[in-house]
């Protein structure tokens, strides 16, 4: 809405134009607060008023209340920070990565005791993701080009699949029985047939795939294509790939609403020209498009470099 109002400054009268939000906008920021050094992810913990933050550049995770940014917990991990968070479903049990160790820590959520540090048996491991039973955890390696499947019973790796270079985004189909997988360094989308280990090449944008979400169904898979600042859509009956919507500069993590009518992508702004992980010339965003038509139907300006998204 757009109104002039008339406001005295001063011994003279100024013509001043307020903007405000239109009305049926999906976004409004709540509340902003201080964390520890690079939080990259943020997750809520399902069932509980937490809010997760992993920090890449500090020694461990931090906890909040998401209503009024106060800390509840600080868990320090060996030798380096974290990555990625995820939960299984009751929220009992958390899942983080550390790249430097290429390590993941099971921690009772709870507690927040660090139960067992698994190790992936790659190189800079970074997302993870839960089979439907939750008996086992997929992580990509950024480095060493592989994607390890990791029995939770035993905590050793079964297997590593062989990927497009630099895998980062993780999907699992409901029934269990594919693996999608982003590839950051030339834009890839790839699938694998977990029964077999088979992998098949979908798609490449020669950009930089990112992060992967699925539809709450599973029917669909969205990709985040940091290069191009787009965001793709595959079929997963079918395993085609199209175009859903362009967003901001450099999408980062993707997520959907729980009714699928949603899809939400943070967006870090333009790159600081010496390197990347300083402060960047501009702030990132936080884009909402419609997952039907791919309609842009708001933002938010987040901080520098906007990047984690629950």
């Amino acid at each position: 809405m757009i109104e002039t109002e008339t406001i005295l400054l001063g011994p003279e009268e100024t013509s001043v134009t307020p903007w405000e939000d239109k009305s049926g906008q999906v976004l409004d920021k709540r509340i902003e607060f201080d964390t520890g050094p690079a939080p990259k992810q943020v997750a809520f913990r399902p069932g509980h008023d937490e809010l997760w933050v992993t920090l890449l550049a500090g020694r461990g995770f931090e906890v909040y209340d998401p209503a009024s940014g106060r800390q509840i917990a600080a868990v320090d991990l060996p030798k380096a920070g974290s990555v990625e968070v995820i939960f299984n479903r009751t929220g009992t049990r958390a899942y983080i990565s550390q790249m430097e160790t290429a390590s993941v820590y099971e921690i009772d959520a709870d507690t927040k005791d660090v139960l067992r540090q698994i190790s992936t048996g790659g190189v800079w491991t970074k997302v993870m993701v839960l089979s439907p039973d939750e008996q086992t955890l997929w992580a990509s390696n950024w480095v060493s080009n592989d994607v390890s499947e990791i029995d939770l019973a035993t905590g050793e790796v079964r297997r590593k699949l062989s990927t497009v270079r630099t895998p980062r985004g993780l999907f699992v189909t409901p029934d269990g029985a594919k693996l999608y997988v982003a590839g950051f360094a030339s834009g890839e989308l790839q699938v694998f047939d977990l029964a077999t280990g088979e992998g098949t090449v979908l798609h490449r944008t020669g950009g930089a795939m990112r992060h992967l979400v699925g539809s709450p169904d599973g029917s669909v898979v969205y990709a985040s294509e940091m290069a191009l600042d787009t965001i793709a859509v595959i079929d997963t009956d079918a395993d085609q790939v199209t175009n859903l919507a362009v967003v901001d500069r450099l999408p980062n993590t993707i997520d959907v609403s729980p009714d699928g009518r949603l899809l939400f992508a943070s967006n870090r702004g333009r790159n600081n020209p010496e390197t990347y992980y300083r402060p960047g010339p501009e702030w990132g965003t936080v884009v909402v498009v419609d997952t039907a038509t791919g309609a842009y139907l708001d933002a938010i300006v987040g901080g520098n470099q906007t990047t984690g998204l629950d």
